[in-house]
């Protein structure tokens, strides 16, 4: 990857030049708390009303291609983790349309995306394929210290497992279950399957390729099918890999992708989008660090170092524009305004950084689902509210689909506003949270809103929604 083909651009500030972008790079450095919340928001699609119109598969390519990544979970007691994000950015879309461009034909072969540990478990754009490759071959990953436990206890079943998912994939991990017969128990969160172990081996390390199947369930196949490229472990004639990025240079373009997918952010919120290692050496020991990939985007033209009103640390805000090399790079820009109003995920990029969701919108979040009920503070499946540039509350939220009912298990109201918002009253928050919540009724197929009378908020919402239990 050319680390030198990027300027800073010589031409004045058009009519569609932000704001915020004049006032950093014609006044001062400092950006105020509300401009980079905006700004943060835009760059994530959630400062703007959504727009009238269902979602089509181009709507979808517009989020996951800048944002590079999109977060994976099994937790289904609301929806999916990977449709929450879009139903945040597009209001109600057809579920069957997102699997079709998430996972493509009915081999999971999709020409818009794969699966791998982006940010967790996640689905990426296949244009990201190249700088995922060093953490395929990565000999230090997690999932990769199998080898040595499974040649010990199941010697040959890798390579039986590869066999089986390169000759008649794609399969499922009970396609293989006759390579090494099941000897102990599945747990509650654990499952000790040899076999399956193989097959998340084979796809950790990139020798498969991974999609999902019916019920979500994930599926192994040959690279070249899924992919159209050989396996991660090929090498051409020279000794170089095919098709992968030098690990210096993909994690590089990584904290690039990060820093336009966020507009704004520290070092450190930078690092956490695609799980960089924040200093030298930590988790790989031939990584740079993000204070020298910061140090590079500037240098490139990229970025630009800027205080934030209230922050204790110094931050990065996206400069510049698309270029051959980084046709995906788009500067930060300030809409002026945030009107969006939206339900947020715990797996979406806003929430799955706490420390960030703290300094920038005040709010001290922590999904509760591994916390025994007695000791919840807001519930099981809480998902934080963005109106405007505010978190203003939560909701503990299940789809009922038996009763046809979207439970409101827990309504809360954040304490405080933030610095430079205004405070909203109960009754404006449960107004917009009971919109909101009919348009999530009617986008899972329910027939009412039922909400519980626990948290701060529940009475002004039950008046809003009409329906209390």
């Amino acid at each position: 990857m050319a680390h030198g083909s990027h300027r800073k651009s010589a031409h004045p500030p058009t009519e569609h030049t932000s704001h915020l972008m004049v006032t950093v790079s014609l006044v001062t450095r400092t950006v105020s708390a509300a401009q980079t919340r905006r700004v943060f928001l835009n760059a994530q699609g959630l400062a703007r009303k959504r727009p009238a119109r269902a979602a089509r598969e181009r709507d979808f390519a517009a989020h996951l291609t800048p944002q590079g990544v999109l977060q994976l979970d099994t937790v289904n007691v609301l929806a999916r983790a990977h449709y929450l994000p879009l139903y945040s950015r597009f209001g109600a879309y057809d579920l069957q349309r997102a699997d079709a461009f998430l996972w493509g034909d009915a081999r999971g072969h999709s020409a818009h995306a794969f699966e791998h540990w982006g940010h967790e478990a996640s689905v990426m754009p296949r244009d990201l394929l190249p700088a995922m490759h060093h953490r395929m071959v990565d000999g230090d990953s997690w999932q990769s210290r199998y080898r040595e436990r499974l040649d010990r206890e199941r010697p040959g079943l890798i390579d039986a497992a590869r066999e089986l998912a390169e000759g008649g994939g794609p399969v499922v991990g009970a396609d293989a279950s006759h390579l090494a017969p099941r000897v102990r128990r599945k747990g509650p969160w654990w499952d000790n399957d040899h076999a399956k172990d193989a097959l998340e081996y084979l796809f950790i390390t990139g020798k498969v390729a991974a999609s999902r199947g019916r019920h979500f369930a994930r599926t192994y196949d040959a690279t070249q099918r899924a992919w159209g490229l050989p396996p991660a472990d090929a090498v051409a004639a020279d000794g170089s890999h095919p098709w992968g990025l030098p690990a210096a240079d993909a994690r590089q373009q990584l904290f690039d992708r990060a820093l336009a997918a966020c507009g704004i952010g520290t070092v450190a919120d930078l690092c956490d989008h695609f799980r960089l290692p924040l200093k030298p050496g930590v988790r790989a020991p031939d990584a740079a660090g993000g204070e020298a990939w910061a140090a590079s985007a500037v240098d490139r033209g990229l970025a630009e170092r800027v205080e934030v009103e209230g922050w204790k640390t110094p931050a990065l805000m996206a400069v510049g524009g698309p270029s051959p090399d980084a046709p995906w790079h788009r500067a930060a820009t300030d809409p002026g305004r945030a009107t969006g109003a939206a339900l947020l995920s715990p797996f979406d990029p806003v929430c799955w950084y706490r420390p960030r969701l703290k300094r920038m919108f005040g709010m001290d979040y922590r999904i509760e689902i591994y916390t025994p009920a007695a000791k919840r503070v807001h519930g099981y499946y809480c998902l934080p509210f963005l109106l405007g540039d505010q978190m203003v509350g939560r909701v503990d939220l299940k789809a009922d689909r038996k009763a046809g009912v979207l439970r409101v298990q827990a309504a809360w109201r954040e304490a405080r506003a933030v610095r430079g918002a205004r405070r909203r009253t109960d009754q404006d928050i449960a107004s917009a949270l009971a919109a909101e919540l009919e348009t999530m009724r009617a986008w899972l197929g329910l027939e009412n809103v039922a909400v519980e009378r626990r948290g701060n908020l529940a009475h002004a919402l039950v008046e809003s929604v009409g329906r209390g239990v």
